[in-house]
């Protein structure tokens, strides 16, 4: 280690700016300067010290601006730091080597580093800086645009002007702020820098599915006051948009003014002219970040910025580090859609040829750009699932390991990490190859926290962590189970803790055998473990705020704010008295009606309000829940079996209605279904199912493992001719074990497939008792049965329950103004406020 230098010796270097690039240079610079050169002033125009603006939506709903800090962003104990809050830099004094700040103090600098960022511009549309007009860039920005939705009320018109990524966030926010969103893009598609027009065609639809009104293809003419302050916007096609507010999104440009000030080179489009080593015309003044015009260019994603505070950290301390270029690759999620695109994805390479698969009925689409011999991977575009884009980003300029029609089709090659270089990127925020991983992995990482400490790779976006757990794979070290950063432990393990220990709260498993506060993923699970160990009912205390939306409401919440309700039809059957009730009830609140591939009745369109009034007319007719918004039982299928089919062998019905009987209610892992066939002409699908029973001539065949969705798995036969004690005594103990032991949200069939020993560990267990655990798994069956209880019967008791179920907090009685219908045609639909209704299909006529 060099020598400490003499204070008196010491250079100090002024930052301009505390962003996430900002922070990343001082980190940097303090990390390797090793014998105290430097000391460092930065000048913050915000009050708030760096916080990852990029992350900036998740501060809508937790309102909570430490959330979002950057680690060590108070630089607590560091002498040689010090960071100015609510000072920003007035001018710069060259010839002096000065910087004059808005507090009136003169700083002298050795180095100059400008980390100003980039500012949102505003297209200069008439009426662009009226009140309720804002931009999305800081946490302040957020603060007026929560203030403003809240006075507007629920359901009051929010637009954002511009269809790019950030846009599309920004009308999220809108969304859970209580809004009705619409988004104005001008160009023919949404995030036209990420996406071709066939990617933009299925990400269109999937955010207007999830309530966005998007207009493409229109620009912005002008907006005026309304009065009431409400906003009229006249779009280029002449329609017109009443709201409440509105957000401008249609880009970026750099925050140079300062440099300009300072007779600094800037280029002709913005941006602080800098070389290789982002060094600007000033010899004693960098620009690094979105700032900086890297030998001309601009770079918005924050990976590149990182790129250029690691290279001025180095050129500080006497390197020669350059700016190695940027990896414009992006993977997001937005509104919960997956969004990716990498290398050249538009095609522009001379002779690039594409391959594409666009299933529009699953929702996604996939494009590889390759050369023109199909051999080198040049980019790609991912929508709807961007699950293939870890591994396939590392590949751009190299060799496919196989067919690139087969790499982004479901039944294809699968891309391992072996099939990647060691100076693969793998994290591209922070330029961190395969090599150097596969490195860490070697020297003792064994998990996914450990490679990002010694690294850094996945510590910004986290888009390559999936491939960090494949590398770890492959290096055959076990990867972590823990559920989240808040329990160490397996879903299975923490499931084993609450049995031993009795712990009946989350507050009590967390305080004893986690850490911190908790979140989306183990707060639901861990209320999955409670209600699969007792019969206590879901909303019952602090268990309440650990549901997800479904069960909070016991409903399932559908695309228009309403909800669905299904009472339980053991079997498939039903009484003509209740059929009744069920027209009746449909009737009277005007609820769409159909019938399920479950063999049930679904009532839609539904308040939060009028659940209560709905359930009490299906309880009094002696209809219990169906348990369609849980993690739990379903259904069990059943054709009509032996006692009206000819061909019956087995009393079907009977069966299926003892089984849904006895399972109602449980929680598990994931949702289960179940099926019973009368016979081998297997009418009620039930080799489709979880749990499948097909009736013999000397009984009942069993099968376990059988799941519909993207990935569709026939059950397999665990044992055969069965008579109905030996078969429950199974189904009990199967399904018990697979709540015991099985991942979160993890279903039966990729559960089997994960055991060891597969089918025959599985038959072992089960139906040989290889583990001595059969009693218990009966037991804890049996339990379930006895201490069953209807939840919404016990709902309708509880007055204290019944209060959870309005629109408004702050107003009861009051319905939400967002919700509406179309029932103009054959049936009733959905109405998305401000989206255009294509008409309602006829059928059969």
């Amino acid at each position: 280690m060099n020598p400490t230098v003499d204070p008196a010796q010491r250079k100090t270097a002024v930052v301009v700016g505390h962003g996430m690039v900002g922070h990343r240079f001082v980190e940097a610079l303090r990390s390797r300067d090793e014998a105290d050169q430097w000391q460092i002033v930065i000048l913050s125009e915000e009050q708030l010290p760096a916080y990852d603006r990029v992350g900036l939506s998740s501060y809508v709903g937790s309102w909570d601006a430490s959330a979002l800090a950057l680690p060590g962003n108070e630089y607590a104990g560091d002498a040689l730091v010090e960071l100015r809050l609510g000072q920003r830099a007035e001018n710069i004094d060259r010839e002096a080597r000065k910087v004059v700040t808005s507090a009136g103090d003169t700083i002298a600098y050795d180095a100059l580093v400008l980390a100003t960022g980039s500012y949102a511009f505003v297209p200069p549309v008439p009426g662009h800086d009226l009140d309720g007009c804002f931009v999305y860039r800081t946490i302040e920005d957020l603060d007026g645009i929560r203030a403003t939705a809240e006075a507007a009320g629920p359901g009051a018109v929010g637009v954002v002007i511009g269809g790019g990524l950030l846009g599309l966030e920004a009308a999220n926010a809108l969304r859970l702020l209580g809004m009705t969103p619409h988004v104005i893009e001008f160009n023919d598609r949404l995030m036209p820098a990420q996406v071709d027009a066939g990617g933009g065609a299925i990400l269109e639809r999937l955010v207007s599915d999830l309530g966005l009104n998007v207009h493409t293809g229109v620009g912005t003419q002008s907006i005026e006051e309304a009065g009431e302050g409400k906003l009229k916007l006249t779009l280029s096609d002449e329609s017109t948009i009443d709201a409440s507010l509105v957000v401008f999104s249609a880009g970026i440009r750099p925050r140079d003014q300062i440099a300009r000030d300072a007779g600094l080179e800037v280029g002709p489009r913005g941006g602080i002219i800098t070389d290789l080593g982002l060094q600007t015309s000033d010899p004693n003044i960098w620009a690094i970040g979105e700032c900086a015009a890297v030998e001309g260019v601009c770079y918005g994603l924050v990976a590149p910025g990182y790129s250029t505070a690691e290279v001025v950290a180095d050129r500080l301390l006497g390197g020669a580090g350059e700016f190695p270029g940027a990896d414009m690759s992006t993977k997001l999620k937005l509104l919960g859609v997956d969004v990716a695109s990498f290398g050249d994805a538009h095609g522009t390479t001379e002779g690039a040829l594409s391959v594409v698969l666009h299933d529009a009925a699953k929702g996604t689409y996939a494009k590889l750009v390759v050369s023109d011999d199909a051999q080198i991977l040049l980019g790609g575009i991912l929508v709807g699932d961007a699950s293939a884009y870890s591994a396939l980003r590392p590949l751009v300029g190299r060799p496919l390991p196989a067919d690139p029609a087969s790499l982004i089709s479901p039944a294809g090659a699968e891309l391992g990490a072996d099939a990647l270089p060691d100076d693969a990127q793998i994290c591209s925020c922070n330029n961190v190859s395969k090599g150097a991983i596969c490195g860490a992995i070697a020297e003792g990482a064994c998990d996914v926290p450990a490679i990002k400490s010694c690294t850094n790779a996945g510590t910004s976006c986290g888009g390559c962590v999936p491939m960090l757990k494949k590398l770890l794979e492959q290096s055959g070290v076990e990867v972590s189970k823990s559920l989240c950063e808040h329990f160490s432990q397996s879903r299975a393990e923490l499931f084993q803790i609450v049995q031993v220990t009795g712990i009946r709260t989350f507050s009590g498993l967390i305080a004893k055998y986690g850490k911190g506060t908790g979140c989306d993923i183990c707060k639901p699970t861990v209320a999955s473990i409670l209600a699969s160990t007792s019969s206590d009912h879901i909303l019952d205390g602090e268990q309440a705020a650990l549901q997800d939306t479904n069960d909070h409401f016991l409903a399932n919440l559908q695309k228009n704010g309403t909800y669905s309700v299904v009472p339980r039809m053991p079997g498939g059957e039903v009484t003509a008295e209740q059929l009744i009730t069920i027209g009746e009830v449909a009737k009277e609140f005007g609820l769409y009606v159909k019938v399920t591939g479950g063999q049930r009745i679904d009532l839609f369109g539904a308040r939060v309000e009028q659940l209560p009034k709905i359930w009490q007319r299906l309880v009094d007719a002696g209809m219990e829940s169906g348990h369609a918004y849980g993690k739990s039982l379903r259904t069990v299928k059943s054709c009509v079996g032996s006692t009206w089919c000819r061909y019956g062998q087995q009393d079907s019905v009977g069966m299926a209605v003892l089984l849904e009987k006895r399972y109602r209610g449980l929680r598990s892992p994931h949702k289960l279904k179940l099926a019973v066939s009368g016979c081998a002409r297997e009418c009620a699908e039930a080799r489709g199912k979880d749990v499948g029973v097909i009736a013999t001539e000397h009984g009942w065949n069993l099968y376990v493992g059988g799941n519909g969705g993207l990935t569709p798995k026939h059950a397999v036969l665990l044992a055969g001719d069965l008579d109905d004690e030996t078969l429950i005594k199974y189904i009990d103990r199967y399904l018990m074990f697979y709540i015991r032991t099985a991942d979160r949200l993890q279903r039966t069939a990729p559960w089997q497939e994960a055991l060891e020993g597969g089918l025959d560990y599985l038959k072992a267990v089960v139906c040989e008792d290889s583990l001595g655990i059969a009693d218990e798994l009966e037991a804890a069956m049996a339990k379930h049965v006895d201490g069953y209880k209807d939840e919404w019967a016990a709902v309708l008791d509880d007055e204290e329950k019944l209060s959870r179920f309005v629109s408004f907090v702050n107003a009861p009685e009051e319905a939400d103004p967002t919700i509406s219908f179309d029932d103009s045609g054959e049936r009733k639909v959905p109405v998305l406020l401000g989206v255009p209704q294509m008409p309602a299909a006829t059928h059969g006529k």
